[in-house]
């Protein structure tokens, strides 16, 4: 399903499944207490991203802490669990997939997951989207005890109804990743102190490393010297220049990738500049790298499974994208990454990496698109992107890559 499709389903059903959910629940909640012990096995809710997985991880870990590796158990979309298992986290077994690439399968496997979810006995439950309906309605079903989510108290987002046991209030402060701490730590309060909450956040702990096996690597440098054309990989700028249909303004304009990679070669004479790309952007992939007109310009795009594009950012330099996926996964590897941010704010969701390098113009308008508007703005001309100068990313790029080269001569 097309992302806006979900989004329409998710305000307007989904808005009507709320209010039945909740009508049932504050019924149900007549005959029952909540549980005084300890959560046992936590489920985590969270099905879009995976970038926003790999800011979750510290929360992922906590939940980890507080009942063991193999009680942790994680909902997603099926797309999205690649991720996952790279953090290596939770089991893989205890990951719940749902299809989404059509209304009757995602209402199928919605099915299954939530029967999967009673049968392994969850008692606390925790969603990590930012007030989707979607992901209320399962988190309640998932026949949870404890519930933890964002609650609108004073109708600062969407109706999503009343389906937590533990109501968290939003701050817009907070970066995404204290975020989900916060939701998880929310198991810890009484539900009736909430949203109050007495607890200091941790401080930023080192992210996971990406690991890859010495075979693994061989065979990702034999696909990457066939990709460039030479015997031994030189040093290797990666460009990604989509993001997908899910916000499509933060796209910076293509055109300006392609004097990018012109000027680089042009400083740079060992370098070599790859465009990369899921399978679906392959064709543009390949246009722009023959927009550059260049032998020192390839496309990789739909070249390489995602475990293998993380071992080619491993043995590439920078990677320059605009605010997406790549920005966050890369992270786990050793390349530098250049980060371009236009509807979002780097404040919440830039990557915490201290190989990350962020360029936001900050105007006026942006970031417009938030948790308080399911990510939705009516502008259809992304000038947060646009001001952006490619004078600012290649002077970046530059400062990096110097930086790297003298690193590895000394």
């Amino acid at each position: 399903m097309k992302v806006n499709s979900m989004r329409l389903l998710d305000r307007w059903v989904g808005s009507v499944i709320s209010a039945v959910l909740t009508a049932v629940r504050k019924f149900a909640d007549l005959f029952r207490r909540m549980p005084t012990d300890p959560p046992r096995r936590i489920l985590i809710v969270k099905l879009v991203e995976q970038g926003a997985t790999v800011i979750a991880e510290p929360a992922l870990r906590r939940a980890v802490e507080m009942v063991g590796r193999e009680n942790v158990f994680m909902a997603v979309f099926q797309e999205n669990r690649f991720i996952l298992d790279v953090l290596d986290v939770m089991p893989r077994e205890n990951v719940i997939t749902i299809r989404s690439d059509g209304l009757v399968t995602v209402f199928v496997d919605t099915l299954r997951a939530i029967w999967r979810m009673r049968r392994e006995g969850i008692d606390a439950a925790v969603d990590f989207e930012f007030f989707s309906r979607y992901s209320g309605a399962l988190t309640y079903l998932s026949g949870a005890r404890r519930r933890v989510g964002l609650h609108s108290f004073a109708g600062e987002a969407g109706y999503r109804g009343d389906l937590m046991t533990h109501r968290v209030g939003y701050n817009l402060t907070l970066h995404a990743s204290h975020i989900y701490q916060v939701l998880i730590e929310a198991l810890t309060v009484p539900p009736e102190q909430l949203p109050a909450m007495g607890f200091r956040l941790p401080a930023d702990s080192a992210q996971s490393a990406f690991v890859v096996d010495a075979g693994e690597t061989r065979e990702v440098e034999t696909l990457l010297r066939q990709i460039v054309g030479r015997d031994s990989i030189p040093p290797l700028i990666l460009l990604n220049a989509n993001s997908g249909d899910l916000l499509p303004l933060r796209r910076w304009p293509s055109e300006r990738y392609v004097e990018l990679a012109q000027r680089l070669l042009e400083k740079y004479p060992e370098m070599m500049i790859a465009f990369t790309g899921s399978p679906d952007e392959r064709a543009g992939a390949e246009h722009m790298a023959a927009l550059v007109d260049s032998d020192r310009c390839v496309s990789m795009g739909g070249r390489t499974t995602l475990r293998q594009l993380l071992i080619a950012y491993g043995l590439s330099e920078i990677l320059v994208t605009n605010d997406s996926g790549p920005a966050h996964y890369a992270s786990l590897t050793s390349i530098d990454v250049v980060t371009l941010f236009g509807p979002e704010t780097p404040t919440i969701f830039g990557s915490k990496s201290p190989r990350s390098h962020i360029l936001w113009a900050g105007l006026p308008c942006s970031p417009c698109v938030n948790a308080f508007n399911q990510r939705i703005t009516t502008c259809t001309n992304s000038l947060c992107m646009q001001a952006i100068l490619v004078d600012e990313v290649f002077a970046m790029v530059c400062r990096v890559y110097d930086q790297r080269r003298s690193a590895a001569r000394a």
